[in-house]
């Protein structure tokens, strides 16, 4: 007998972003729609978020923390006690104000008197006006009422979010959830250890939020889709609940940490909870499997796909990786994303930090789009570039991107877009702002870049007449030698160069930057900063981030150690999770301490403070004075 049509449900797990739908169920429910499938999305990171900010999820909490005896609570949580009925009144109306339905009320969040002030609000001693004036009027002026009532609620919701860690889990943030139970976790125990625990407060609203779910959609198939680590704890206690609730509905497991990581799972026991885990682009895995749940295809026909099967000789379970090898839908075929289904208006513009550029990733309500699949590029050593997401280049033509934005922006009412590549490709770039400048389309969008030469001040010019406002790209250890190492293509002049000219052009340039790739030495470190100092100082880049580099199994360093100087440390057994590896660097540079001067020199360098300090001023421990003229930065530009 013919099985039933197949009804999907595709679901984001928390926790990921509270200011816009992590992309994922877009791009798999338009195309499973575009080729006629009946598709639903859900995201239950959202809607865990605005479960806990609520009256009833504080009260929950207030609940929560009468049980805690005296020792176990913290001087945040009896600050949030003493002060329950504030943070009960002003809860709703903050989330609404945050929401974009309630902008009168940033007059009352602005007067420091509507909202109580935990522990997150100390940072705002960092901006005191010795002159006893207005601390915050440099970030937002004597006008900036909204941005400020936005930073503010920021700061009250993180207070919040402080007390749900002390109180009710310590593994909890708003754009994490037990992160350390997943990432690079070689053994199951932990995460099946947590998942037999009995349900906490979030773990239940997590529970009946999905619930209601299942209810709405009556999915047969439920696609939960973790792009983080700090996604798979919740990802596992949705499907928890989903086989407890009813086995009979058919989950699969995927997103970038399988792809990244569990690409030699081992371990049965995920599969009490998920039917299938799928590896790469999903969606030809995607067709396949429903096409063997519809009994067109057997099990031994899927794509990319982890099973769990009983041995006949043995009679126990194990893991089988099914591939028959078929060719990927093409980017241009996969469809328009669709964000039918979530709750637009209920998205959250945060504020955390006041740096213009750097506030991007979490206020405004963004439609994520790719312009390709991988990278173009596809050769940096620290990179995964031997993986699927990145090394298979696939575009598709600036008129079917064009194409697919206006039909974002009829059906989101949205024309702000997040172009999340790898490393956009130029020649595209150019491309998509000379058809949107032909259409006359009015857009506002920022992306992902390689600082090659192609970026011409007059493509830097032509983006920005497209709607371009803001670039990122990886700067990572602002050393020649270290960029020549790292294969990155670019030279500390060159990027100079190019990011100057996208600031002249109008648009705001943020630099992810790196400390601690083998062989870096503190010298070269100490020249990385200076090299960034001059950087922020010539106007070059407004916005950076320190990270510190993590060895992975699937990056050239981590395949070809020796070709960079290092050892890597032996693994312990995985059957689980596997990316970072550790590894002896011969230079033996405490990079941690290091790190600690980087990111404070930096958070210093985006409000506009210590730019002219000598650099050696931000370490604790005495380091060499820095080999890099002083006037580099302003040489390579007047080349």
């Amino acid at each position: 007998m013919p099985s039933q049509p197949a009804r999907v449900l595709s679901v984001i797990a928390p926790m990921t972003q509270l200011n816009t739908p992590y992309p994922s169920t877009a791009y798999l429910t338009g195309f499973l729609r575009s080729r006629g499938i009946e598709a639903a999305q859900e995201d239950l990171a959202l809607a865990l978020a605005l479960a806990l900010l609520s009256p009833g999820g504080l009260a929950a909490i207030h609940e929560r923390i009468a049980d805690l005896p005296a020792p176990a609570r913290t001087p945040r949580v009896d600050a949030f006690e003493e002060r329950f009925e504030r943070y009960a009144a002003t809860i709703a109306p903050t989330v609404a104000f945050l929401q974009g339905r309630d902008a009168t009320l940033a007059h009352r969040i602005c007067s420091r008197a509507f909202l109580p002030e935990g522990a997150r609000f100390d940072s705002l001693d960092v901006y005191e006006d010795p002159d006893g004036g207005d601390p915050m009027a440099w970030a937002f002026g004597t006008l900036g009422v909204q941005d400020r009532a936005r930073h503010l609620a920021t700061l009250y919701l993180n207070d919040i979010a402080d007390v749900v860690r002390d109180a009710v889990d310590p593994r909890f943030e708003f754009v994490r959830y037990a992160e350390s139970l997943a990432q690079s976790q070689p053994s199951f125990d932990p995460l099946a250890e947590a998942l037999a625990a009995p349900l906490n407060l979030v773990d239940r609203l997590l529970r009946e939020l999905t619930l209601a779910a299942l209810a709405r959609h009556r999915p047969t198939l439920v696609l939960v889709s973790v792009p983080f680590p700090g996604a798979v704890y919740a990802a596992f206690r949705i499907a928890q609940a989903i086989k407890a609730h009813d086995p009979g509905i058919v989950t699969a497991l995927g997103g970038g940490f399988v792809n990244t990581e569990l690409r030699e799972l081992t371990e049965p026991r995920v599969f009490d909870h998920f039917d299938y885990l799928t590896l790469d682009a999903g969606e030809r895995p995607l067709l396949a499997l429903l096409e063997h749940l519809a009994g067109q295809r057997s099990q031994s026909r899927l794509v990319r796909s982890f099973v769990r099967a009983v041995d006949p000789h043995t009679g126990s379970a194990a893991v089988r990786y099914i591939n028959l090898v078929e060719p990927d839908v093409p980017f241009a075929e996969v469809g328009t994303p669709t964000w039918d289904g979530l709750p637009l208006d209920r998205y959250l513009s945060l504020l955390d930090l006041l740096n213009p550029m750097h506030r991007l990733w979490s206020d405004g309500r963004w439609n994520k789009l790719t312009v390709a699949h991988g990278c173009y590029w596809k050769k940096c050593s620290f990179c995964d570039v031997s993986l699927d997401y990145i090394s298979r280049f696939d575009a598709a033509g600036a008129e079917t991107l064009v194409d697919r934005i206006e039909a974002i922006v009829e059906e989101t009412g949205q024309t702000g877009f997040h172009f999340v590549d790898e490393a956009a490709p130029p020649k595209s770039l150019k491309a998509l702002a000379a058809e949107l400048q032909k259409r006359r389309r009015a857009i506002s969008w920022w992306g992902n870049i390689r600082f090659e030469k192609s970026f011409t001040p007059a493509l830097c010019r032509q983006l920005a007449d497209s709607g371009c406002i803001a670039i990122s790209g990886g700067l990572e250890v602002a050393s020649d030698r270290l960029l020549t190492l790292m294969k990155k293509g670019v030279s500390v002049d060159q990027v100079a160069r190019v990011t100057r000219g996208f600031s002249d052009a109008g648009i705001l340039v943020h630099a992810y930057l790196m400390y601690g790739f083998p062989t870096q030495t503190v010298q070269d470190t100490v020249d990385a900063l200076e090299y960034v100092r001059q950087l922020f100082a010539a106007g070059c880049i407004q916005s950076g981030f320190f990270h510190r580099f993590a060895c992975t199994v699937h990056s050239p360093v981590g395949l070809n150690p020796e070709a960079y100087g290092v050892t890597l440390q032996p693994l312990p057994p995985v059957s689980f999770a596997k990316n970072d590896i550790g590894f002896i660097d011969p230079t033996g540079v405490d990079h941690d301490a290091l790190g600690v001067a980087l990111k404070k020199a930096l958070y210093n360098y985006m409000h506009g403070v210590g730019l002219e300090a000598d650099v050696r001023s931000w370490f604790d421990l005495p380091v060499p004075k820095t080999r890099v003229a002083r006037h580099r930065i302003e040489r390579a530009l007047a080349s």
